[in-house]
């Protein structure tokens, strides 16, 4: 008998990763100041966190000059998009049980 929480994705049992992803899904890319406004988290936890959704290939970041500083910005790939929806798929399926 297959477990009900079997679909659920250990990525995204994280409050930080679940915010992570959530925010990347309703836009197109997101700074690393605005998410760690968004968050409220530290820089470094906020690292650990986006560096562990980037090694599993559902966040990508892009460096790039702003001025005279550099400017971090994610995006969600097409993987972590499926994952996600998948993973709030079997949330649904889990409280409708």
């Amino acid at each position: 008998m297959k477990s009900i929480i079997s679909g659920l994705n250990k990525a995204f049992e994280s409050r930080i990763r679940l915010g992570i992803m959530s925010i990347l899904i309703v836009n197109d890319n997101v700074d690393f100041n605005t998410f760690k406004e968004l968050l409220g988290v530290t820089d470094g936890n906020f690292a650990s966190h986006i560096n562990a959704l980037i090694k599993l290939n559902y966040v990508i970041s892009e460096k790039g000059i702003v001025g005279k500083k550099t400017k971090t910005t994610y995006a969600v790939t097409d993987l972590g998009k499926t994952a996600f929806k998948e993973h709030l798929d079997s949330l649904e399926q889990l409280l409708k049980s």
